[in-house]
């Protein structure tokens, strides 16, 4: 069914408006008839923040947005999805065109701005599918104009939580003005604190929610120091790294459309997304896991950002160019790798070159 979709979908979304071809291959999905998914290798199942993952890929945030397709997702063999990111009231993000293809560079380019249905649509079709199983976690942000972004969050926390088997804290998409501020030390540490707050509180009646942080790859290295002291010192779950660059590597094929504002993901933000994973991983010390994002593409490149750092992944901008089928791809190299190197777990390999990363050049 997979490969019949791909072969179908992506030279058609290809020559499509890519934000038209994004909201195509949503409906596509949600009419997808119901097919139950092959079992997974027993042995790609990962532990972490208190949860059992089928298999360590997940779709990242920003593909399913409004919480649309999230069943479909997992039946075709994620073993997480990620919706949002939602903020508490609609908001229609930046203009149009907000979306750019790099099909040389296999890249993407976007600067939606947090377009969101806001929090009422998205808690109802999550409230309607909250007794079919699978981990579903809510990325929350805050909305553009409001006088209270870190209330934001609190409100998003306390409305989900019945609903979520996770949060991703959103504080590090380049395209609202002013959000990656609440990645500095002070302004953070409040942040978190009243979103673990919020989350503790609404524990009893609501059930656990792990609370994730994720961050954007373009931090320093003294900016990422205070960033994993806080959420260390705050007790998160877990952490995401990363997300799109405002960087553009010299080595960018399409230069024009480098010059688009906005977040750039796909294979370009590979290396450097992975040396983030490596550096937050030593930072860490097993204090919690990792989820890491940006350009993995293939079964080695995930291999790579397991190596680095990663319990977890998450694919988004590589679906556009390898399509679906990308996922059953990467389950079997690992399934591969394990098999041959007569490893039991993931868990065995995770980090293994943190160290070694760290020590190299500087990705430019």
């Amino acid at each position: 069914m997979i490969r019949a979709f791909d072969a179908f979908s992506l030279p058609m979304l290809r020559m499509l408006d890519p934000e038209d071809a994004h909201r195509l291959a949503i409906r596509g999905l949600k009419l997808l008839p119901y097919a139950k998914p092959r079992p997974d290798d027993a042995k790609l199942a990962v532990r972490a923040f208190g949860l059992n993952f089928p298999n360590p890929i997940g779709i990242a945030a920003g593909f399913d947005k409004h919480a649309e397709a999230p069943d479909a997702l997992l039946r075709l063999g994620f073993g997480f999805a990620e919706i949002g990111t939602v903020t508490p009231k609609p908001q229609p993000g930046n203009p149009r065109p907000r979306l750019f293809r790099l099909e040389r560079d296999e890249a993407v380019i976007n600067r939606f701005g947090f377009n969101s249905e806001g929090a009422e649509p998205v808690l109802a079709r999550l409230a309607a599918r909250a007794q079919r199983g699978g981990i579903v976690g809510v990325n929350v942000g805050a909305n553009k104009d409001s006088s209270d972004r870190t209330q934001d969050y609190v409100k998003l926390i306390e409305t989900f939580a019945p609903v979520a088997s996770y949060f991703t804290v959103n504080v590090s998409s380049p395209n609202t003005p002013g959000l990656r501020n609440l990645q500095q030390a002070s302004e953070l540490d409040d942040l978190l604190a009243r979103v673990i707050e919020a989350r503790d509180r609404v524990r009893k009646t609501s059930g656990d929610s792990p609370v994730l942080l994720k961050i954007a790859p373009d931090l320093s290295l003294a900016d990422l120091d205070d960033v994993v002291h806080v959420a260390r010192s705050r007790s998160v779950d877990g952490m995401i790294v990363a997300n799109t660059t405002i960087g553009r590597p010299p080595t960018l094929r399409e230069q024009t459309k480098a010059k688009e504002t906005g977040g750039l993901s796909g294979r370009p933000l590979f290396r450097l997304s992975t040396r983030m994973v490596a550096e937050t991983f030593v930072r860490v010390e097993g204090a919690f896991p990792l989820i890491g994002a940006g350009g993995i593409d293939s079964g080695g490149a995930a291999l790579t950002k397991i190596r680095a750092g990663a319990s977890l992944i998450q694919v988004y901008s590589s679906l556009i160019y390898k399509g679906l089928g990308l996922v059953d791809a990467i389950k079997a190299d690992l399934s591969s790798t394990l098999l041959r190197t007569g490893r039991d777990s993931l868990s065995e390999i995770v980090g293994a070159d943190a160290a070694t990363i760290t020590a190299e050049d500087w990705p430019v």
